[in-house]
C-alpha cells in the first residue's frame, strides 16, 4: 500500500516539475520577444519617401549641363498653333492651312525655294534660342532688342544640346538657309497688307570664323520680330525639348505646351485636329497609327498624355504631369491612369 501511495505521488510531482519547466521556459521565450522589441525600438528606422514621378529621360549622349540662361528658350505662341513648320527634314511639298476663326479665315501657306527643302521644326531650334535671348533683353527693360544678333558659335550649339564637331557645323548653316529661304504668305498678323507674300523667318544670316573667334550673325525678319516682340507672345521650353528626337513628339510637346502650359485641367484634341494642325504630309491613316504609338510611348517632357476612345471618335488628352494625383497601389507610388493593365 505505502509503495502504491509512493509511487503515486512521484508522478504529481513529476507532473507538476513538467508544468513548472514549460512555464518558465515560456516567461524566458516572453522576456527574449521584449528584449528583442525594446531594441528593434532604438533601431534607426528610415522614414519611407515615395519616389516622385518624372517624365521619362530621353536617350542620348550626356551633354553638358546648362546655365539658367542657356535654358532659357522661348516659342512664339502664335507659331505653335498653326503649321508652319514641316515634321520632315526632306520636304518639298508646300504647307498648306485653312481655318476659319470667328468671322475671320486663318490661311497660311509655306512654300520652298528652288534646291531648298522646307524649314523644318528641328530647324526651328535657332529660333527658339534667338527668342529666349531677345526675351532677355525686354525682361531687364534695358533696351530693345536689335533685330540682328551676334552670337558665338559654341554658345548656340550647346543651347541647342549639339556637339561642336564639323557635321554640327554643317548642319547648323543648312538650317539657317532653309529658315531664310522658306517663303511665309498668312493673314496671321496681316490686318494692314504689310506681308502680303515672299517673306521668310531670317532675312539673312552670316557666319565668321577667324584666329578664335567663331560666331553666328543672324538678322530676323521683320515678320518674325515683331511677333516675338509683341506682349505676351513668348513661352519658356523645356530644355529637354532639344533631345527630342521625333518630330511628331516635338509637335505633341508645342501643342501640350500652347493649350495646357502649366494648368491642371487636362485638353483633349481630336486626332483629325492634331493631323491638320501639324501639316503633316503623311496620309490620315499612317499619322494616326504613329500618333497612337507616340501617346502609348508617353515620353514627352513634362505631360502626361492618353489615348482616348469614346462616341466612335479619338482623341488625345494632354495634361501637365506634376499637376496629376498621385495613389499607393502595390506598395509603390503610381500616378493615377498610369497604370499598365
Amino acid at each position: 500500500m505505502k509503495k502504491l501511495l509512493s509511487s503515486f505521488l512521484r508522478k504529481i510531482l513529476y507532473k507538476i516539475d513538467a508544468e513548472e519547466y514549460k512555464y518558465t521556459k515560456s516567461l524566458e521565450k516572453k522576456e527574449t520577444i521584449g528584449e528583442v522589441s525594446v531594441k528593434s525600438e532604438n533601431l534607426e528606422i528610415k522614414e519611407y519617401k515615395p519616389k516622385e514621378l518624372k517624365p521619362k529621360k530621353l536617350k542620348g549622349a550626356k551633354l553638358p549641363e546648362l546655365s539658367p540662361q542657356e535654358r532659357a528658350a522661348r516659342d512664339i505662341t502664335e507659331m505653335m498653333e498653326v503649321p508652319f513648320l514641316a515634321l520632315s527634314k526632306n520636304r518639298r511639298a508646300p504647307i498648306i492651312y485653312e481655318k476659319h476663326d470667328g468671322p475671320n479665315m486663318i490661311k497660311v501657306k509655306v512654300s520652298r525655294h528652288t534646291g531648298h527643302f522646307l524649314a523644318s521644326i528641328y530647324d526651328w531650334d535657332i529660333v527658339l534660342f534667338v527668342a529666349g535671348k531677345m526675351q532677355k533683353i525686354l525682361n531687364e527693360a534695358s533696351d530693345i532688342p536689335p533685330r540682328t544678333m551676334i552670337i558665338p558659335r559654341h554658345e548656340i550649339l550647346k543651347a541647342l544640346r549639339r556637339d561642336s564637331g564639323g557635321q554640327r557645323q554643317k548642319e547648323l548653316e543648312a538650317s539657317l538657309s532653309r529658315l531664310q529661304l522658306t517663303g511665309i504668305e498668312t493673314t496671321i498678323r496681316n490686318e494692314d497688307g504689310r506681308y502680303r507674300a515672299g517673306f521668310g523667318f531670317l532675312e539673312s544670316w552670316s557666319y565668321t570664323k577667324r584666329e578664335d573667334i567663331r560666331e553666328i550673325r543672324i538678322t530676323l525678319s521683320e515678320w518674325l520680330y515683331d511677333g516675338i516682340c509683341a506682349k505676351s507672345s513668348l513661352l519658356m521650353v523645356d530644355s529637354e525639348y532639344f533631345s527630342i528626337t521625333s518630330a511628331l513628339k516635338r509637335f505633341l510637346y508645342r501643342t501640350a505646351r500652347k493649350h495646357v502650359g502649366g494648368h491642371g485641367k487636362s485638353w483633349e484634341f481630336l486626332v483629325e485636329t492634331l493631323y491638320e494642325k501639324s501639316g503633316s504630309e503623311r496620309e490620315f491613316k499612317k499619322f494616326k497609327s504613329d500618333l497612337k504609338m507616340a501617346v502609348l510611348q508617353n515620353d514627352i517632357p513634362g505631360y502626361y498624355l492618353k489615348w482616348i476612345d469614346k462616341n466612335e471618335k479619338t482623341f488625345v488628352s494632354f495634361q501637365n504631369l506634376k499637376k496629376l494625383p498621385f495613389l499607393f497601389v502595390d506598395d509603390e507610388i503610381k500616378e493615377e491612369n498610369l497604370l499598365q493593365e
